[in-house]
This record gives C-alpha cells, structure tokens and sequence, in this order.
C-alpha cells in the first residue's frame, strides 16, 4: 500500500525526496447518535481504514492538492498564505480549513507543499471521512512546522474548522475519535466535559460489520442543522424551569417530568432522544464491560429504534438494512452510525454468520431498494498519526 502510493505521489508531482506519510483512521460509532451536540455520552472507535496523506515541501510558497478519490477535480493550487474557503476547491477546503487554524495561532508554513489523499473510506457514507482528512492534515501541519501542538488541541482545531471555515456544525465527536482512537479500544466520551475513558472492545466471537446502503448522504445538509434547532429550543423551554446546561443533563425521569415545558411536539420528540439515548450509551458500556454483548447488542436495536420514531433521522434505506439485519442469525446488534439520511449501519455479528449476514443481508437489501450496499468487517484501530515507511 505505502509502495503503491509513493509511486502515485511521484507520479502525480514528479520525482524527488520520499514524501512523508500521514494516515488518519474512520471511525463509527457503536452508540451515541446526535447526543454530541447535546451534552451527551458518545461511544465511538477509529478503524483500521481512513485517509492517507502523502506530502513533500516545496521551494516555493505554491501549496499543490491532489485526491485520488477526486481524481475529476483535478490537481487544487494555492499560495499557502491564501486561506479563503472557496466553493471551486471542493474537498480541498478541509485541509485549507485546518491551515486557517494554525495561521489564527500565528504558525505558518514557511515553504508551500505537494499533497496527495487516498482515503479507502466510503465518501459520503457516514464513517467519516471529512474529519479524517482534518486529522490528516492537522498532524501533518503539527509535524511539518515542529508546533508540537497537544493532540486535544488539534481535535478541537479540526472541528473548529469544519464548524466555521465549512459551516457544518458538527459535534465533536468524530474528530475526538479519529485523534484519540485506541488500537482494540473504544471510547466513552462526555461531550460537554471531554472527559473519556477508554473501553476494551473485546468481542469474544463477533465481529463489527459495517454495511454502507449505497444511499449517499451529506452532513451539510440542512436536516442536520435543523435537528440541532429543534433540540436547542426544547433545552430553552426546559431552562425555563430547570438548571440545566445541556439534554445530556437530564435523567429519564427529570425529563418525564418536565417535557411539559417543550412547547412544539417535534421538538419535545427529539429532545427525548438526546436525553434516552445518552442514556442508552452509558448503560450500554456497562453491559460491555460485562461481558453482556447479547444486551448490548440490544440497546443498539433501541437506539436505532430511537433515531427512526423520535429523531427521524433513518430513512427507508437504514431501516431496510437494519430491519434485514435483525431478522438475520448471527446478528447480536445492528443500528445505524453516523449523521443519518443515508450512509452505514453497524452490526456486531457473530464471525461463524458472517458471510451468511453479507450474501443474504445484501440480496434481500437490493431487492427491497434496488441498491446494491457494501460489507466492509473492520478491525478497531489506532488514531491519526506519521506512518514510518521502511
């Protein structure tokens, strides 16, 4: 793989000195869906395939980006000092995007830069990989420029610049997983606190099979934004009465009692999931740590459960996949990871059902949909970092 993109890094640029490779994984999330932005518990971990980054520093002040994934696009150019988001340089604004926040912090590059991404995550499934290749580029930066900026910082970095620089308005849970992952170890994050602990991922005779719908989706699209609308005003209405900074303070019964005071119904229904399924997330880690994968696995089926009735947030792709999934032997969990409208479910399945789960779950989904969706059985990886090729 490191040989193969060195070729096309030369191929690409021109021969020269060997480029320095930066790897940032995906990442799902087994638990926890839109509760980030709530205040909430999230259970994420970094996979085994993400974004590659391949760079070598120029003479001049010309910073040069290729994609392999956008191969259409083009080779993108810039003066490194020329940090406006601009509609024309396509994905190329996230890495630009993190340039912009080390330049707020008065580091700059002092020569420009060759730039090649591969990254074997699906685009726009849900796994990801707009926050990869912000983790890519900000440990790239961090090394290239001897910044020796903390890796918390450059998570918060990196979701600073989707949050402006994009004008997504993304919790900060996929670049916390991507930067902090742990090779065989989730993580259990408070997003108001940041505070984590990290949770073997210890699945006896399961594995995590990731099935991608086939159903594209876009986490700029306006029903993200529109979810985080709904469930700030219901925390206002609440405010009204309770202390409260965030629906992930809540417990079940404080918001039995009180959803009273959300006024609009919509938004009293998407309140109650933020505050069950941060629940959900916590309980869900206990029976981890139990050894009950079987009630884990339950929690999942809630949670998707959850996210299509109260969230509103799967669509008729995800419940087809999921509600294949659940009919299926072998299957321990399955729910939908990621933004939603589209994208990837996770299921933890057992290793013996596998290609059962893949060929039947597969011909069922494209006979209900007319898609045909990809398996991907991912292994639990490490976070962003240099890869020292040899």
């Amino acid at each position: 793989m490191h040989t193969q993109l060195i070729n096309q890094f030369n191929e690409v640029f021109g021969k020269g000195t060997e480029p320095r490779i930066f790897f940032a994984p995906g990442r799902v999330n087994l638990i926890g869906e839109h509760t980030d932005y709530n205040g909430g518990h999230v259970f994420p971990c970094a996979l085994n395939v993400g974004t590659y980054c391949l760079v070598r520093e120029r003479s001049d002040q010309m910073m040069r980006l290729y994609s392999m994934n956008f191969e259409d696009k083009g080779m993108i150019e810039f003066q490194a000092d020329d940090l406006l988001y601009k509609e024309e340089h396509d994905w190329a604004n996230y890495p630009k995007g993190v340039l912009k926040e080390f330049s707020l912090k008065g580091i700059r590059l002092i020569h420009g830069l060759d730039v090649l991404f591969f990254g074997n995550i699906p685009n726009g499934a849900g796994l990801s990989s707009s926050a990869s290749i912000e983790l890519a580029s900000a440990v790239m930066i961090n090394e290239l420029t001897r910044s020796s900026i903390d890796r918390l910082e450059l998570v918060k970095m990196s979701q600073h610049a989707e949050n402006e620089f994009i004008g997504v308005s993304c919790g900060i849970m996929d670049q916390f997983a991507i930067g902090m992952g742990r090779k065989d170890s989730a993580v259990l994050l408070n997003c108001q606190t940041l505070e984590y602990q990290y949770s073997p991922l210890e699945l006896k005779d399961s594995v995590l099979v990731i099935s991608n719908t086939g159903k594209r989706r876009t986490l700029a699209d306006s029903k993200y934004n529109e979810r985080r609308s709904e469930c700030e005003r219901a925390l206002k209405n609440l405010q009204t009465k309770l202390d409260i900074h965030s629906l992930g303070d809540l417990t079940a019964e404080e918001f039995e009692e009180n959803q009273h005071l959300i006024e609009n119904e919509t938004d009293r229904k998407r309140a109650k999931h933020a505050v069950l399924e941060n629940i959900r997330t916590l309980q869900a880690v206990k029976k981890l740590h139990a050894g009950d994968e079987e009630g884990f696995g339950q929690l999942m089926n809630d949670s998707h459960l959850s996210l299509r009735d109260d969230y509103e947030v799967t669509g008729k792709e995800l419940d087809a996949m999921v509600e294949i999934a659940w009919k299926l032997p072998g299957v321990i969990g399955s729910r939908m990871t990621g933004a939603g409208f589209g994208g990837c479910t996770v299921s933890i399945v057992q290793k013996s059902a596998v290609q059962t789960f893949i060929s039947e779950a597969g011909a069922v989904y494209k006979k209900e949909t007319g898609l045909t969706p990809e398996f991907y059985v991912v292994e639990v990886g490490d976070g962003a970092r240099e890869i020292i090729h040899i």
